[in-house]
């Protein structure tokens, strides 16, 4: 991340980081104090995509942070009263990260998903502005830009119009593009939506391709493979999320909108991916092809010339020397 030089011209600031128990949030938690932040996070603790201890034991690694530097609040989005003990007068940036996610997962309780992450994300800004706050940072996805085809896919640039969202989830995400675009309109909300490109990494969710690949790998185990292995994902090492996240919590100005890919910016087959983790765990990957699932798409592709110019963005972990960290920090937490 090429930004250290604007870091010491930034002031200490109290940041509310929704989801701040799960897998991104929890380490831009961390990152954050260790930038001299002060952190608040909300976190519901939900069960539906993976087993909520999961998260439990990330909130015991944020209880270690230096005393005062972190508080958590445990309380779900769309619960105005959690929202509000929250964000309160103090609060100097939102990072809004709390979501449903998953594509599959949302073909099965689509209205579950609208709730959440409409309804939530509702609650959220209205809270912001009963109380004049204006600086938010959003997560967004990839899964926005739907299904491109051909061999010579271009990556994926910010002013497309998106008008196809392949899945539920995606067309939620897309929803919450342009209802926060609505707020910055009517009442000045600044809002750096940012579009994450298939994250992985330490304490990654274990419902992801990448955890439980290697996992079952490693254990002997087959995988379940969709389609014929050419679906290609731009997947992206956590710690340069992170950078990106932080830098937009840190920039995000009252009344500004961006729209803002932070992808790896290297596109690699599902088959390469599966090869990348036969060659880190030492052990061969017993597949079980199955056809292609309804929602997924074919490629993702991220263009990062706008993060690189608000952000300093410089994502530098390819797949293989990131799935090789997650490999070590497995058999570490095992």
């Amino acid at each position: 991340m090429g930004g250290a030089r604007y870091q010491k011209y930034i002031p200490r600031m109290h940041v509310v980081v929704t989801g701040a128990a799960g897998f991104i949030g929890s380490h831009t938690c961390e990152r954050l104090v260790a930038q001299g932040h002060r952190v608040t996070g909300l976190d519901s603790f939900d069960g539906y995509l993976y087993p909520p201890e999961v998260k439990r034991r990330n909130a015991q690694a944020l209880a270690k942070l230096p005393a005062g530097s972190f508080s958590l609040i445990e309380g779900n989005i769309c619960d105005a009263g959690a929202v509000g003990e929250a964000i309160t007068a103090e609060t100097d940036v939102v990072c809004h990260l709390a979501a449903l996610a998953g594509v599959r997962p949302s073909l099965a309780e689509p209205l579950r998903y609208l709730r959440t992450n409409i309804e939530g994300t509702g609650v959220v800004i209205e809270r912001m502005r009963a109380l004049g706050k204006q600086r938010l940072v959003f997560a967004s996805s990839s899964s926005v830009y739907g299904a491109k085809h051909g061999a010579q896919v271009a990556a994926f640039t910010e002013d497309d119009p998106c008008l196809t969202p392949a899945s539920p989830y995606a067309s939620t995400k897309r929803m919450n593009e342009l209802q926060l675009s609505t707020y910055r309109d009517l009442w000045g909300l600044g809002v750096y939506a940012l579009r994450f490109f298939t994250v992985y990494g330490p304490r990654q969710r274990p419902d992801m391709a990448i955890a439980k690949f290697t996992e079952a790998v490693s254990r002997g185990a087959p995988i379940t493979l969709y389609g014929d292995g050419s679906s290609r994902r731009d997947y992206t090492f956590i710690e340069d999320i992170v950078s990106g996240v932080v830098a937009a919590i840190e920039r995000i100005q009252p009344g500004a909108f961006e729209v803002i890919n932070l992808g790896g910016t290297q596109t690699i087959s599902l088959s390469e991916l599966v090869e990348i983790i036969e060659r880190v765990t030492g052990k061969p990957a017993m597949r079980d092809w199955q056809p292609a699932q309804p929602g997924d798409v074919p490629i993702t592709y991220a263009n990062v010339d706008k993060a690189r110019r608000i952000l300093d963005y410089a994502p530098t972990t390819p797949p293989a020397v990131g799935v090789a960290r997650y490999w070590e920090w497995l058999q570490a937490s095992q």
